[in-house]
């Protein structure tokens, strides 16, 4: 085994390789740029080298400097990680020049499989289906509206080079095309360095399914089973599964062979997955494309599975012979990930960056029926970065079967505590208790069908008011009764005050709250039975960990200068605890009307603006394209919210601008 290898990664991939190299005796050496100088995995590492300034192309593209370091260091080998160099053929094959170990496949497969195009070449001749569309190389967009006619709308519009859910369009129509074929260049531009895009057919109600392989440089490849990706978010996968509640063992079987035939047609050597889009109706299946890497998602396929796939990279690399055979592999349980992100899911999912005020996951290990797993690259006190992905944290839950898997998940997300930025967690939350998502009938689309107006909240169970009602007034109580204790040392206490008006949103409930001393109450909510709460929850804490009525619960809470905000699995309420005559009153006043924001376009998040699309008294159409504003290597096109003519223009192609800089303005 290799005595030092160095890591041509961040963040949370970094963290997760170095991991398994403390497991196996594996020194390592980490790179980083300026904004991960304090990173968590600059901290872990043995050994640290910086490469360059906080963007990609000046310090982890660059392959010199990750070369020197490695000389410099003595490192034997390097693990890519996912992104950045790690499907980089070019590289792969100057590290063999140099005589420097590669934790991955060998240069010829990366470049057969990790071009696009040529990729659906090789699937088609190793007898793969694939999905038809326009294999050769696009120049421009009266090209691309040419070929996408007689493909046959919709279509998918894809960078050759692309990998992480960018460089993707879906059109379904000429103009679709004609606003997407140069946005889906340039991020392909930016993001990797290769503009060149293709066009398929898109398949109706896809599911995206993605076999996981593995091959030694022996001549030996296995799979390890499958991983439903559907639910996506602009073609970015947001939750995924193992196994698919779509395949049955025959379905399974198939697509495994074919995987494999495939990664042995090009002397596949390492982890690897090839990627399928499948029909929910009969369970065919097309060949979508191969990534030649560790991909994200692989924590739940060694949940299943318990291969650790990074010791099998790095063994692998080392020439050893897998031990692993096909018969050992087997699926026990269920696993479920969900990626949270730095981005507002109330105002469509835009980026969301900024230091991290605090960081609380929830804690490994086992929880409820099922067990915990958390996969992470930042602490408290860190900075999200617009200069990489957005990506905070994997959080990865196993149980017996699917459903005990997502209670699980839903149980950790309950108790996974984030401030500073915004993050998604009350999106995958709320589609924890979704009935389709429960259901399994899910299909890339779900997100776009169940969410078509985008995130908004959902209106509490009876079960969740309750759960809110119960811990505003505990908590409102608790901090009463210590204010009587602290005021009341000169003077006798006063007995503390049992009746109160919990506002939850818009409505009022009359409480009988009955403190214990030791984390107990009885609280009687609008004149019912008393609930029995139990709970160890102490001020300062901003979750309220606890048993309700037997059950327990967690339920996340900041104080704020009037009242509570309560959050719980997408519910997001603001609790006022009051006297009854206070609340009297609460309920006479007005309510304070929004600003009419509707002839201002504000820039959603800090970015670049990559280009203005509109000049000084020019109309424009309410849902036109106004400017592109890039952000954590996504490109947002900023649009007018009503008709209007344009007055002002505040910034210019090539700016910074700031989360609610207004950028344009209408008469």
């Amino acid at each position: 085994m290799f005595k030092k290898i160095l890591i041509a990664n961040r963040g949370e991939i970094a963290v997760r390789v170095i991991k398994t190299c403390r497991r196996l005796g594996v020194k390592t050496v980490v790179v980083y740029s300026d904004a991960d100088a304090g990173s968590m995995a600059v901290e872990m590492a043995d050994e640290t080298v910086h490469i360059g300034g906080s963007p990609a192309s000046e310090s982890y593209l660059v392959a010199d400097k990750i070369i020197d370091a490695v000389k410099k260091t003595g490192a034997e080998a390097i693990h890519p990680g996912f992104g950045f160099l790690s499907e980089n053929p070019a590289f792969a094959k100057r590290l063999e020049k140099e005589g420097i170990g590669w934790i991955g496949p060998n240069a010829h497969a990366i470049e057969a499989m990790g071009d696009k195009i040529s990729s659906k070449k090789l699937a088609a001749e190793a007898g793969v289906s694939t999905v038809p569309g326009h294999m050769g190389l696009i120049e421009d967009t009266k090209e691309a509206v040419k070929i996408s006619k007689e493909i046959g709308y919709p279509v998918m519009i894809k960078a050759s080079a692309g990998g992480g859910g960018k460089g993707i369009r879906v059109a379904a129509n000429d103009k679709e095309v004609e606003e997407g074929f140069p946005a889906v260049k340039a991020e392909a531009k930016s993001s990797f360095g290769d503009d060149r895009v293709f066009i398929e057919k898109f398949i109706l109600e896809p599911r995206h399914i993605e076999i996981q392989v593995l091959g030694d440089k022996h001549g030996n490849c296995i799979y390890l089973n499958e991983r439903e990706c559907s639910i996506q978010r602009r073609n970015q996968k947001v939750i995924e599964e193992a196994p698919s509640p779509l395949l049955d063992p025959e379905t399974r079987k198939k697509m495994g062979e074919q995987a494999v035939a495939l990664a042995k047609a090009v002397n596949y050597d390492s982890a690897g997955t090839v990627e399928f889009v499948a029909s929910g109706k009969d369970k065919g299946f097309y060949f979508l494309e191969m990534n030649t890497r560790l991909q994200v998602e692989h924590p739940v396929t060694e949940m299943i599975t318990g291969v650790d796939l990074v010791e099998q990279m790095l063994l692998s690399a080392y020439g050893e012979t897998m031990k692993l055979k096909q018969s050992d592999i087997g699926i026990n349980g269920w696993a479920v990930e969900t990626r949270v992100y730095a981005e507002d899911p109330y105002r469509n999912f835009l980026p969301s960056i900024g230091r991290l005020k605090r960081f609380h996951p929830p804690v490994e290990g086992k929880l409820g029926k099922g067990e915990v797993r958390m996969d992470s690259g930042v602490r408290e006190g860190d900075e999200i970065s617009m200069f990489y992905d957005p990506m905070i944290a994997k959080l990865i839950t196993w149980g017996k079967d699917r459903d005990t898997a997502l209670d699980t998940q839903a149980e950790a997300l309950d108790r996974f505590y984030i401030e500073g930025i915004q993050d998604n967690i009350p999106f995958i939350a709320a589609v924890m208790d979704e009935k389709r998502f429960r259901s399994g009938n899910i299909t890339t689309a779900y997100i776009k069908d169940e969410f078509p107006e985008g995130f908004h909240g959902v209106e509490p169970t009876k079960l969740q008011e309750t759960q809110l009602i119960a811990s505003a007034a505990y908590v409102h109580g608790f901090m009463s009764r210590r204010a009587q204790l602290v005021t009341g040392r000169m003077s006798p206490v006063p007995e503390a005050r049992k009746d109160w008006v919990v506002i939850l949103g818009d409505k009022h409930h009359p409480v009988q709250l009955e403190l214990g001393e030791d984390g107990d109450a009885q609280i009687t909510i609008n004149g019912g039975k008393p609930h029995s709460l139990v709970t160890s929850w102490e001020p300062g804490q901003h979750l309220i960990e606890g048993v309700l009525d037997g059950k327990s619960f967690a339920v996340k809470f900041a104080d704020r200068t009037e009242g509570y905000l309560f959050r719980h699995r997408g519910v997001a309420l603001r609790a006022l605890v009051c006297t009854p005559t206070v609340a009297d009153l609460h309920s006479r006043l007005p309510e304070k009307e929004k600003p009419d924001t509707s002839k201002l376009v504000i820039s959603p998040m800090p970015g670049l603006v990559v280009s203005m699309d509109v000049e000084v008294g020019q109309e424009v159409q309410a849902g036109e394209a106004v400017c592109v504003v890039e952000a954590m290597k996504m490109q947002n096109i900023i649009r007018a919210e009503a008709t209007g003519t344009v007055k002002a223009i505040n910034v210019e192609a090539g700016a910074s601008v700031a989360a609610d800089e207004i950028m344009v303005e209408f008469a």
